[in-house]
């Protein structure tokens, strides 16, 4: 019994590592960097026990937005992306009393919003397109799935919006 529980939780073991090194492989052709995130929205608001810590949804975010940007672009084409700005979906509640002070609440009058600025490369090098998009979905809770519980999920949502947009939004 005791061996076949070792057992399992050293599969289980493996198998994180695996995904967590195929999640961290980004792409060479897209690049994502932060302008300033002191200054985002997200931690100007961030203070006492709603301090966000940057790195739990930054990271995350720039390797969802390496890899999903990556899928869109055509052969030797290549991207760069600035992002000027997170506010992430929800907010806290203090007056809501001190049960709440670690709960997100999320709110269609809370939404979601990522500002960035981007460039896009032909294969010769050449700028193909660039500009500044502001990503806003004011339709966000009705596009997340109930089950879907990655921290993530609105601001992603926001990411692959954008992408679907192929020509229009890049």
């Amino acid at each position: 019994m005791k061996s076949s529980l070792f057992r399992l939780l050293c599969l289980a073991c493996v198998a994180f590592a695996s995904l967590t090194a195929w999640a961290a492989t980004l792409p060479d052709n897209v690049s994502v960097r932060y302008k300033d995130p002191r200054h985002f929205t997200e931690a100007r608001r961030s203070f006492g026990v709603h301090l966000a810590r940057t790195d739990a949804y930054l990271e995350p975010l720039r390797i969802y937005i390496a890899q999903r940007a990556s899928r869109v672009l055509a052969p030797g084409q290549r991207l760069e992306i600035e992002v000027t700005d997170v506010d992430r979906a929800g907010e806290y509640e203090p007056w809501r009393g001190p049960d709440f002070d670690d709960v997100r609440i999320i709110k269609d009058v809370y939404p979601p919003r990522i500002d960035l600025d981007f460039t896009l490369y032909g294969a010769d090098g050449k700028v193909l397109r660039q500009g500044s998009r502001k990503l806003r979905d004011a339709a966000f809770l009705s596009r997340s799935s109930p089950v879907d519980q990655d921290s993530l999920r609105y601001e992603k949502s926001l990411i692959d919006l954008w992408l679907r947009k192929g020509a229009g939004g890049l």
